[in-house]
């Protein structure tokens, strides 16, 4: 079952930087830095710069498969295991892109809550918000692709924001450097997971690039620029925080931006959240048209009624989710889902596709 995408739908290489870097950097930036220092604490900083080698190696893996097939994680799936184990497996695969485009969700719509308007009810904002996903994933990739553009641009006025707390910090808290074992490093990594999910959606919208291996470099450059600003964000996070301090911020990002002071505005937070409305919707719109894209291969219905079917339970599941502990449940085990996906899954595929091409070859 082939991929083909008319040319009129496709966009140019250089936007995976901007889908690559878009789909990494959300909500996780408001809060990463306590998860990934509870086991390395102030050399956490390393465990950022070491997930994205790890990423850069993973693209690469990912795009020694695309390349070769010139097709999407659904046909590849059918040529390595076979119809229907295939579809089995690219359907886990969407459920896990489902799952995470609705952990995003709630989790932007708790910050919301607990920061701007503790009163405010979860369904009108999931309702808003779904329905502008809604908008732009039915008008096609090039449009989800252009809020990626457009959502990128946004952090960047954001970015000098990240170092006004240099004001107050003390770069002594990042010694001694490599205070930790690689042991505990690891595990850093692996609490970087939830924060770095997305660009493993490479694999579904692949043949939706003009020459699509001319895509490579860019999205190398977009994962090599995610990992500059996350290292960066962690670094001066640390710098200013005690790792004591740290461990009770649940959002050490947006406690920062408390140090900023205007004349003509004094919470410069809210506007920084507002702005994340933007930043986010993206996010949410590239898995959700990956989902229901899928959903279409696999089960051969429209794209548009199967986005309908998965916005409707994205919306229940985000109003059920009616405290912290269950949507940090629910992070965790997305963080848990993306650990395998990420680490042992694709490096699996990788071997077992290069394993089948040979045979293949020699056949």
């Amino acid at each position: 079952m082939q991929a083909h995408v008319n040319r009129q739908y496709r966009v140019s290489p250089y936007l995976a930087f901007f889908l690559i870097y878009k789909t990494q950097f959300g909500v996780g930036v408001l809060g990463f830095q306590r998860y990934i220092a509870k086991t390395s604490g102030h050399d956490a900083w390393i465990a950022v710069i070491l997930s994205g080698l790890i990423i850069h190696l993973l693209l690469w893996m990912m795009y020694q498969i695309l390349n070769k097939e010139q097709n999407d994680l659904i046909s590849i799936h059918q040529t390595v295991f076979g119809k229907w184990i295939g579809n089995l497996l690219s359907f886990l695969f969407i459920l896990q892109v489902f799952i995470s485009g609705t952990t995003v969700l709630r989790t932007f719509i708790e910050v919301i809550q607990v920061w701007v308007f503790p009163l405010f009810k979860t369904w009108p904002f999931a309702l808003v918000f779904l329905t502008s996903v809604y908008y732009i994933v039915s008008n096609g990739f090039r449009a989800v692709a252009g809020a990626c553009y457009f959502g990128a641009i946004i952090p960047l006025i954001l970015i000098p924001t990240f170092l006004a707390p240099l004001e107050f910090a003390n770069f002594r808290n990042l010694l001694p450097v490599m205070d930790h074992s690689v042991t505990d490093l690891l595990k850093s990594v692996e609490e970087m997971t939830f924060t770095i999910l997305g660009f493993e959606l490479l694999m579904l919208y692949y043949p939706y690039f003009i020459e699509p291996e001319k895509s490579q470099k860019w999205a190398h450059y977009g994962n090599l620029f995610t990992t500059f600003i996350y290292a960066g964000v962690a670094i001066v996070t640390f710098a200013y925080y005690g790792e004591d301090h740290l461990q009770v911020e649940i959002w050490p990002t947006l406690t920062m931006w408390k140090v900023i002071k205007l004349p003509v505005l004094e919470r410069i937070e809210y506007v920084a959240i507002s702005a994340w409305t933007i930043i986010i919707l993206p996010n949410i719109c590239t898995a959700f048209w990956a989902a229901s894209r899928g959903v279409k291969r696999i089960f051969q219905i429209t794209q548009r009624s199967a986005l309908l079917i998965l916005l409707a339970g994205s919306f229940i599941i985000t109003c059920l989710l009616n405290n912290r502990m269950q949507i940090d449940h629910l992070n965790s085990l997305v963080s848990m889902i993306g650990i395998y996906l990420l680490y042992a899954y694709i490096p699996i595929l990788f071997i077992i596709y290069h394993i089948r091409h040979k045979m293949r070859k020699r056949s």
